[in-house]
């Protein structure tokens, strides 16, 4: 009887040890669920984003694109990528290019930092080749034929657009992502840039759009950490951006203006390039050095372009004698005064030269706005 006592608590504990394993290896809520969240992130308490796990090897690079007089930039770290803005839709082939050439068939973020067509343009040749993610815009909707355009290609993969808000982070491998502005809503396209700080250790990265005084004076008034040891200077070097209070508070060591060369716009403009020069900041230029591409080990950054490495891109002082012109012309009707190369000269009876661009002001002419003597 007692033997039989014994086998029964002994069958009884095998079985609940049986029924504890299947529990234990069956149970459909354990930590293996994948996250609705791409890239190898997920969605913490308050809405920020860590990594799934750190690379063994990291890395970390920023191509600022040359795409001429508009903005783009790609941003790879540890095989995650971001591509903020794409330039004018004449860039999509470009983008594309650029996309195909180093093996990226997929995007992890796609940002347009604004409407305007120099900025979200080029952004359907990204999407032509590669898939995307998510994607960030300040607008779901904006009534031009480039925008309506990225909103096309991003259905035809199933993408919504994300409209970000000032605060927001998120993980781009082991680099952190900051939405910093916009602030506050603005009738002008420019003012509704996304501003994004990148951090990887310890350099990071602030991308501003067009972003002008407005929304910069927003970011300062928030109290943001902005500052930065890269920073893509806004609005293609705008004297409407950069203005002084914003660039103290991100004190980079380098800067970066894309803009076209010899585009109608006059940028950067020289009261910007001087504000650059004042902090002592270094000047990279995409229409003198073509696309530029800066690492991080995450405690340094470097940087190469694709032409032009010791181009002087911020000049202190003034132009050689040397290049000027020897004389200039000028118009005895209209009162204005021309280069010798200039396309619209007036006729020989009508002409009169200076020696130096000093005595054509003196003698009461203005500089042609062609040629800009």
């Amino acid at each position: 009887m007692i033997r039989l006592r014994i086998l029964s608590v002994f069958l009884g504990i095998l079985f609940i040890l049986v029924t504890a394993c299947d529990a234990l290896f069956d149970n459909p809520h354990s930590d293996s669920t994948e996250s609705t969240i791409p890239n190898g992130v997920r969605s913490g308490n308050n809405g920020s984003v860590s990594p799934d796990s750190e690379p063994s090897i990291s890395e970390f690079t920023v191509y600022f694109i040359d795409v001429g007089q508009g903005d783009s930039a790609l941003i790879v770290c540890d095989g995650k990528t971001m591509l903020i803005d794409g330039g004018e839709s004449s860039a999509s082939r470009l983008i594309y290019s650029f996309l195909e050439n180093h093996g990226i068939t997929h995007l992890d973020y796609i940002v347009a930092t604004h409407a305007h067509s120099d900025h979200v343009g080029g952004l359907a040749g990204a999407l032509n080749y590669a898939t995307a993610g998510i994607a960030l815009s300040p607008v779901a909707e904006y009534d031009s034929r480039p925008f309506n355009s990225f909103v096309k290609y991003l259905d035809e993969q199933g993408v919504s657009i994300t409209v970000p808000y000032p605060g927001d982070t998120f993980m781009l491998g082991s680099a952190e992502v900051f939405i910093a502005g916009p602030i506050s809503p603005s009738t002008n396209p420019n003012n509704t840039s996304i501003v994004i700080k990148i951090t990887y250790g310890e350099t990071s990265f602030l991308f501003t759009g067009d972003a002008e005084r407005p929304e910069e004076q927003d970011i300062l008034e928030d109290g943001y950490d902005i500052s930065s040891t890269v920073l893509k200077v806004g609005h293609h070097g705008s004297d409407t951006s950069t203005t002084y209070p914003f660039l103290r508070e991100i004190m980079p060591q380098f800067a970066v203006i894309s803009c076209g060369e010899g585009n109608s716009y006059g940028h950067p403009d020289e009261n910007t390039l001087s504000r650059l020069r004042d902090a002592d900041v270094t000047v990279f230029r995409t229409d003198m050095q073509g696309t530029i591409t800066c690492t991080s080990d995450g405690v340094a950054v470097s940087f190469t372009t694709e032409r032009n490495r010791n181009a002087i891109t911020n000049p202190t002082v003034p132009t050689p004698e040397s290049t000027l012109p020897e004389y200039y012309i000028g118009n005895k009707n209209t009162k204005r005064f021309h280069l010798p190369t200039c396309s619209g000269l007036p006729q020989e009876q009508n002409r009169v030269q200076f020696d130096t661009r000093d005595d054509a002001i003196a003698a009461g002419y203005s500089p042609c706005g062609t040629c800009n003597p």
